[in-house]
């Protein structure tokens, strides 16, 4: 464990890049003890909990760091990415976009509202983040965590001055344009990855996944049961009647009759710490009923794609359409949707381990500006364990590690592994914590 123990003495080398994009002395001072708290001990990683544990006098100097709207934290969110591409990035790197909920009681904190929590696994009061989790195999990155504003705040533009919301976020905005604008930001911080992975939250938006087209991006995503498609042989014909416009030849149909009539086989796509994982799918090319509207509120066939269907051992089913290319295995298909997976572990940590949820402040640059540090504080532990792995396997081996290949490979325990509610579970030793302990120690 030497390696490792040595490699925590150089946080503050590590931080150089992001030190430098800070400008003022005293912001450079307080970074690295902000990032410190929160790799520290202790369950609570709000201000007066991490000022006693770093011997400070008080938390009023942490306080004006975090939430001083006075400098520009953009430049340190793109240090991040570029750090993150250098630990994971490239070709067979995905970037993962989901959301996760931050519980929050009160009116007063930025963007609570009552809406969908899925740490609770039902609606609750609570701030909703649009997340992007750059990974390579079973090595997850956060790059990029956004407040989703509801319409009872967009509404209200006192409301939003009032905790600090600047002008040009007070615009109503779906969680996909916050999706695709922040993926925007990574792209042109030169962040390398190979597909978009989302859920159905995202997925179900035709305008979204024309979002990853007109991008030029390679894509996966979660959709409804009843999500319309048609037969990849469909053709418009000449209308019948007064009606101008060409109409399919074939009526369309939900995804999930389709599906419904195919050959379904097990596929395993990896094997995880308690086995192969394995469920059985069946896929299908068809062309997406997405395009403009004709007669009953149908829609004309979009783009050609791939529809997949997963029938998982619990006898949940999902539903998934890609754009990856028709020659496509179906365990290739099914390795880049379970991919997903990882961005659920890296939410754990960071809430569990490094206290992304912890913040009690009530503004958007302090909670924004939290979530940075936390990302911050992960990526200097995955580098810290790719670099462990490295030690373990000899020089030379830069490759992130496979499934149960090294402590990073683990996913945090009981890291829910499907989209089921992440209820809290009592906290057991984990790689995480493990090198906590040693950033610490040292």
């Amino acid at each position: 464990m030497g390696g490792a123990a040595n490699g925590a003495g150089d946080l503050d080398a590590w931080l150089e890049p992001f030190l430098a994009a800070m400008g003022r002395k005293t912001r450079r001072a307080w970074a690295p003890l902000y990032v410190r708290g929160l790799l520290g001990p202790g369950e609570r990683k709000s201000l007066l909990p991490m000022a006693a544990r770093l011997g400070l006098s008080g938390h009023d100097q942490l306080q004006h760091f975090v939430a001083s709207p006075a400098w520009d934290d953009g430049p340190l969110w793109r240090v991040l990415a570029e750090e993150a591409d250098r630990l994971v990035g490239g070709p067979s790197a995905a970037l993962v976009i989901d959301d996760t909920a931050l519980p929050k009681k009160g009116t007063l904190s930025v963007g609570v509202a009552r809406q969908y929590c899925g740490q609770l696994g039902k609606k609750a009061s609570c701030q909703a983040l649009v997340s992007l989790t750059l990974a390579r195999r079973e090595v997850p990155v956060p790059v990029s965590l956004r407040l989703f504003l509801p319409e009872e705040w967009t509404s209200k533009p006192e409301r939003c001055a009032r905790a600090g919301v600047p002008e040009a976020e007070v615009v109503s905005r779906s969680k996909g344009e916050i999706a695709l604008a922040e993926l925007d930001r990574l792209q042109a911080a030169g962040v390398r990855f190979g597909i978009v992975l989302a859920d159905a939250g995202y997925g179900a938006s035709a305008e979204f996944r024309r979002g990853l087209d007109g991008r030029g991006l390679a894509w996966a995503v979660g959709i409804p049961r009843n999500q319309k498609v048609y037969g990849v042989d469909v053709q418009l014909v000449p209308p019948g009647g007064r009606k101008r416009r060409p109409v399919p030849d074939q009526e369309p149909r939900e995804a999930e009759a389709v599906l419904a009539e195919l050959p379904w086989r097990r596929v395993a796509w990896r094997r995880g710490t308690k086995g192969t994982l394995a469920a059985r799918f069946a896929a299908v090319r068809v062309r997406v009923g997405d395009g403009a509207t004709w007669g009953n509120n149908r829609h004309l066939p979009g783009g050609e794609a791939w529809l997949v269907g997963e029938r998982r051992t619990s006898g949940e089913r999902k539903y998934h359409l890609s754009n990856l290319p028709p020659g496509t295995s179906l365990r290739a298909l099914a390795a880049a949707i379970k991919a997903r997976w990882i961005c659920e572990q890296a939410h754990q940590q960071l809430k569990q381990e490094l206290g992304l949820g912890h913040f009690e402040g009530r503004s958007w640059t302090g909670l924004h500006r939290h979530a940075l540090m936390s990302c911050i504080a992960f990526a200097w532990l995955q580098r810290l364990r790719l670099a462990e792995h490295r030690r373990r396997t000899g020089p030379g081996k830069n490759a992130a590690p496979r499934s149960g290949a090294a402590a990073v490979a683990e996913p945090a325990r009981g890291a829910p592994r499907h989209h089921r509610p992440a209820v809290r579970a009592p906290r057991r030793a984990d790689p995480m914590s493990a090198l906590q302990a040693r950033v610490q120690a040292t």
